[in-house]
């Protein structure tokens, strides 16, 4: 359990930052910036949510928990070492990826077949999804960066969901234009 007594602490007034492993970093590091796209990724979320009901509403907020569940993963270093923690490191997992994939294939069979490109347009609730989908774009782009940066120090089925999360946010938003049928559509050229 979390308890926050106080907001402030001024320890990371000398820019740096505790990592979930108790370890410093600074604030401009790749594994900062990855965990803090997550945070910012969820607070889009946040906003699509006043748009959004029933189920739709249900998946984002457990999509919501996930990606903070996400951001203490990114904030984790050292996978080698979990089993040294003196308690369960908190990751995420394949089933969490897969139940993305499930729930993609679900929006897929409903929605209007693409015969073009879209633009990130259309209902409230379909902009933000799409606003949202970039944000997880630039994560997993941070989380793909750390991997590489840190010899593979990045768990690969977080790198995974927040790909998947994308393709997630991308079907949701078209769910949200009338089940694709009011999507907004590129026109190649068209003001030249």
């Amino acid at each position: 359990m979390v308890v926050l007594n106080k907001i402030y602490t001024r320890t990371g007034d000398t820019g740096e930052t505790s990592l979930s492993d108790m370890s410093r970093a600074p604030k401009h590091a790749t594994r900062v910036n990855a965990y803090g796209t997550v945070d910012e990724l969820n607070a889009t979320l946040g906003i699509a949510r006043l748009h959004a009901e029933g189920a739709t509403d249900d998946a984002l907020a457990r999509i919501q928990n996930d990606l903070f569940d996400l951001g203490a993963d990114l904030s984790r270093p050292n996978l080698d070492k979990d089993d040294e923690a003196g308690y369960p490191v908190l990751r995420t997992v394949s089933e969490q990826v897969q139940r993305l994939e499930t729930e993609i294939d679900a929006m897929t069979s409903v929605l209007e077949p693409l015969r073009s490109f879209i633009l990130p347009a259309g209902t409230p609730l379909a902009a933000q999804l799409h606003l949202s989908r970039t944000v997880a774009r630039r994560a997993e782009r941070l989380a793909v960066e750390l991997s590489a940066e840190e010899n593979g120090d990045a768990n690969p089925a977080a790198i995974r969901y927040l790909n998947r999360l994308s393709d997630w946010l991308f079907c949701a938003a078209r769910m949200a234009n009338n089940d694709g049928k009011d999507d907004v559509l590129w026109v190649p050229g068209a003001n030249r």
